[in-house]
């Protein structure tokens, strides 16, 4: 499990560090491990883009303060192994003096950032040093310049702890940011490291001394594909298709067939157990699948361990019946689509419930639900809602669709970067919210999982099967990939598991 804490309680971690250096006589004791640490991975980083140091070129993009200072001494450390370090000085009267005097012994060069142009020819990497932990806001004149042309120009950027542009504990990404190909941290991660991973690019903790953090109410957590390989539901010994959870899908209609077909294909292809359909969609349903036991209303249903409702099924009154009699029945529910416009327009149907609710919005709906969020802060536009949900007595989880995927379920957030944008087509919600309710099924079996576990493990999947998709034509390793669709996401959910456990 990757685990990645707020500013506060870092800051609070690294005084006695930073104490014990001042107290030795030694006050940058702890920035040069930081340096040596963005030193080594920005060398690894030239020599993978460039085939070796002696000689390659390397700006710095010097703020003030202690990333300035991390930025400098690494250039410092960069120099004497014989690349060419340029430091672009952004303020120069408060620019870190003892880091700047180790560039300027090392034989770096020194420029104002007022001169276009003046730190020499393109850089083979530059080091983006402007701010750090204590960072927020955009980019300002001139590094939002600077960066825009670098970046324009194909110049990779390691980020000294955190892109400059992004905040660090809302993971807040702003219009003039560092667009990072590597971010250096220490000790721990950050919380934008995983809110914001898109931008942060390969992210390398180095080593400053910092002790293991406990987990806190603000420390967001992303699971590694083979935790989630290892904890895949797979038949034992003395399985049956009941014990291994039984999921009820009431999904798809007449109107819209396909989503009753994704959402219960896809519940089928994440376990081996059971599937119910319930709809008007099962000649859809049983021509794609025709293992799946249907069923004409959510009464005349058989016992299932957990359900699934709303993708196409409608929002008429006879939807929000079915809401209603789904969470009567006290069964861990996922609401998505159109299940989820019901609520928005009728809050009150979540007052039923008397199991564990998973909502799993889109942006759109989110807007919808919550009549207008911060979405310059995800994680905690989620858990302030689910707060809300928590106090009016309701066992909500908010899964928050994107390529970073968010679950909250009030204790413990979950940030889950599906890698790439693939699977923003249509359909693949109905192919997450099938793997959603197998896993919650699952889970219900008795197996220890809570349903924020479940959701972020079905959105590890989701994202790994949307990866293999895109790339199923490469015939080159690092080939580009292609556009999928929803239907491609899920053939690919068989291979997507298989690779999960093998991770």
């Amino acid at each position: 499990m990757r685990r990645a804490h707020p500013a506060e309680v870092i800051r609070s971690a690294e005084a006695p560090l930073l104490a014990a250096a001042g107290d030795s006589g030694d006050p940058d004791a702890v920035m040069r491990r930081a340096a040596a640490g963005v030193a080594h991975h920005t060398a690894a980083l030239l020599r993978e883009r460039t085939g070796g140091l002696y000689g390659r070129s390397v700006l710095l993009l010097v703020g003030s303060g202690d990333n300035g200072g991390d930025a400098l001494y690494a250039g410092a450390m960069l120099r004497a192994r014989g690349c060419r370090v340029d430091a672009v000085l952004l303020d120069p009267d408060r620019a870190h003096p003892r880091g700047l005097a180790a560039l300027r012994r090392a034989g770096g060069r020194i420029h104002p950032a007022e001169v276009p142009g003046s730190h020499g020819p393109t850089p083979d990497v530059a080091v983006d040093g402007v701010v750090g932990l204590g960072g927020s806001g955009p980019l300002r004149s001139p590094a939002d310049r600077i960066v825009a042309d670098l970046a324009g120009a194909g110049v990779p950027w390691v980020a000294v702890d955190l892109p400059s542009g992004v905040d660090a504990d809302t993971g807040t990404v702003h219009e003039a940011h560092v667009p990072a190909t590597l971010t250096v941290t220490f000790g721990v991660l950050r919380r934008a490291h995983l809110l914001a991973s898109p931008v942060c690019g390969r992210v390398e903790v180095a080593d400053i001394g910092l002790p293991d953090l406990p987990d806190g109410p603000q420390t967001v957590l992303r699971p590694t594909p083979d935790e989630v390989g290892r904890a895949w539901p797979v038949p034992g010994p003395d399985d049956d298709k009941y014990t291994q959870g039984v999921v009820a899908i009431r999904a798809g209609s007449e109107r819209y067939p396909g989503a009753g077909v994704m959402s219960v294909s896809a519940a089928v292809a994440a376990t081996s157990g059971m599937v119910r359909y319930v709809g008007s969609g099962a000649g859809p349903v049983l021509a794609a699948r025709p293992e799946v036991v249907c069923h004409p209303t959510v009464a005349e249903a058989g016992t299932a361990q957990a359900w699934v409702v709303g993708p196409g099924a409608g929002t008429d009154r006879g939807a929000l019946e079915d809401i209603d009699a789904v969470l009567a029945r006290g069964r861990p529910t996922l609401l998505d689509a159109d299940a989820l416009t019901c609520v928005a327009a009728h809050p009150v149907l979540l007052r039923g419930a008397t199991a564990p609710v998973l909502l799993t919005p889109h942006a759109g709906e989110f807007d919808r639900l919550t009549g207008g969020w911060d979405r310059a802060d995800r994680a905690g536009a989620v858990r302030r809602f689910v707060a809300g949900l928590r106090e009016r007595g309701i066992e909500a989880t908010v899964l928050l669709k994107g390529r970073v995927t968010v679950v909250d379920d009030g204790e413990v957030t979950y940030a889950v970067d599906a890698g790439s944008s693939w699977a923003a087509t249509a359909g693949s919600g109905d192919v997450l919210s099938g793997i959603a309710g197998a896993l919650l099924a699952h889970a219900a079996t008795g197996r220890g999982w809570s349903v924020a576990w479940s959701a972020a493990a079905a959105a590890t999947l989701h994202g790994e099967a949307a990866r293999l998709a895109a790339h199923r034509h490469d015939r080159r390793p690092g080939g580009g990939g292609a556009p999928i669709g929803a239907s491609d996401l899920l053939a690919a959910l068989p291979v997507a598991v298989s690779a999960l456990r093998g991770a």
